[in-house]
């Protein structure tokens, strides 16, 4: 198992806390609108629970944007261990300007389907066949990572058009 670290994808401070703060902003806002000019009983129960859940996803967004990506050439896991895919099962990397791919990011497309979704808000999502890497990390942090999976991939002769 070769563990050399080709590439790392984290979230920088300014840019972690202005992602935090917008969504807790926009749960504060919409809990605020709820309870001070209450429309009807269906909409404001509506707007609390999305002011909360707003509130709840700043959360999760702070706590998943303290990890980083690290991609070695056995592919890409989380700084805290978690495998989120192996390099071996990468059929394609999407990161043109149309593609489904979170911002600032790329998308990997896998041979065969993950056994489980998982999602670490800001930095990257698992689904299916597909993972998004990207959000709130640098693009040029994601795009040499995209470009060094891609030499990978045509080293080890993966890589499908």
């Amino acid at each position: 198992m070769n563990d050399e670290i080709l590439a790392e994808v984290g979230a920088s401070v300014p840019r972690r806390w202005l992602a935090v703060a917008m969504q807790g902003l926009l749960g504060f806002i919409l809990v605020y609108v709820a309870m001070n000019t209450p429309p009807s009983f269906g909409w404001q129960i509506f707007l609390v629970v999305l002011g909360f859940g707003s509130l709840g996803m700043a959360f999760r967004t702070f706590r998943a944007t303290r990890d980083r990506i690290i991609l070695t050439r056995e592919g890409l896991t989380s700084s805290t261990g978690e495998e989120i895919m192996p390099l071996d099962v990468i059929k394609k990397v999407e990161r043109g300007v149309f593609a489904l791919k979170p911002s600032n990011g790329f998308m990997l497309i896998a041979h065969s389907t993950a056994e489980t979704a998982r999602w670490a808000p800001g930095l990257w999502w698992r689904l299916g066949r597909r993972v998004g890497v990207g959000g709130v990390a640098p693009g040029h942090q994601t795009k040499a990572m995209a470009q060094i999976i891609e030499a990978l991939l045509v080293e080890r002769g993966q890589l499908e058009d």
